[in-house]
């Protein structure tokens, strides 16, 4: 089997790895949280979303929880869901450390606590042309951001995802530098759109959506959304995050959604939504524009991409 690496590695090239366990298996005996998921109240949700949230209406359960980007169990959108579902997030610690005035290791029972939770519903963009549109539980990353107190040096945040192959059969290939890291300037992650997210349809996040914290950051394509965190680092330097290190020419540091500028092996003009038969056009910033834009006033969006 040839085994590619760094800068070899093309995302076409990824083997998918679907015989971890059985499926059929997985799906009889389904896991509570994605249960309840599935039965989780879209009146309830609708009532609760934050005036941040689209008025496009959410994405069945049943394609956000089994369709899925989370390398760490494996490569075809159907991997993670079975391949996750005895991945332990309890007890959970989350390392704070870098430039900042108040570093420490955090359990997450605490770093959650005295912020308030809220539910926002956001539209998502995929490098690979597909979209969904996702009601997430969660809080601003500023909250936390401003709690721990950066030094005024610190230019940038780097999250890194978990690292413990036994739990994610992933990891046990080199199909990236693992650990996964993802990293923000820090004036995105301050704006108010950007997201810690602990669930998902009014739920606690299920395994293979990034349990039990991630972030999200819905004018950028999804490989900018780092999963079930263990380190929020902050730094002076660009981090040098994990799709950049594998394939600089197509997977830039800012992932902005960007119709003008193609993937070298596809166009992202336009855009394939999941659970239905149609495609439509893809929106600069994935519709986010008026929020974000200003944040990259003066920057060549073909360059910076």
């Amino acid at each position: 089997m040839l085994i590619k690496k760094g800068g070899e590695l093309r995302y076409s090239d990824i083997t998918p790895k679907s015989a971890y366990f059985n499926r059929r298996q997985f799906l009889a005996a389904a896991p509570a949280a994605f249960l309840a998921v599935r039965t989780a109240s879209a009146a309830k949700l609708a009532a609760a979303k934050s005036n941040l949230s689209t008025t496009e209406p959410a994405t069945d359960p049943k394609y956000v929880t089994t369709y899925n980007n989370f390398y760490e169990f494996g490569t075809a959108k159907d991997d993670p869901a079975p391949n996750s579902r005895n991945f332990q997030v309890k007890p959970w610690t989350v390392k704070v450390d870098g430039m900042v005035k108040k570093p420490a290791d955090y359990h997450l029972e605490d770093l959650l606590k005295p912020g308030k939770m809220e539910d926002r519903i956001y539209r998502h963009r995929c490098v690979e042309a597909w979209s969904m549109v996702i009601p997430w539980r969660g809080f601003p990353m500023s909250d936390l951001i401003k709690r721990v107190e950066p030094l005024p040096s610190a230019k940038y945040i780097e999250m890194t995802t978990l690292m413990d192959p036994k739990q994610m059969p992933g990891q046990r290939y080199p199909v990236l530098d693992w650990p996964y890291v993802e990293g923000l300037r820090l004036d995105e992650a301050m704006h108010p759109l950007a997201m810690f997210v602990t669930g998902v349809y009014g739920v606690d996040l299920p395994n293979q959506n990034g349990a039990p914290l991630r972030h999200v950051v819905p004018w950028k394509y999804g490989f900018k959304g780092c999963k079930s965190i263990v380190r929020i680092r902050f730094t002076d330097k660009e981090p040098a995050t994990a799709w950049n290190k594998a394939a600089a020419h197509e997977y830039g540091f800012y992932g902005n959604v960007n119709p003008n500028v193609d993937h070298p092996r596809w166009t992202q003009k336009r855009e394939r939504v999941i659970g239905g038969i149609r495609s439509r056009a893809t929106v600069i910033f994935n519709g986010y524009g008026d929020q974000v834009a200003s944040l990259y006033s003066g920057m060549d969006l073909a360059k910076n991409y």
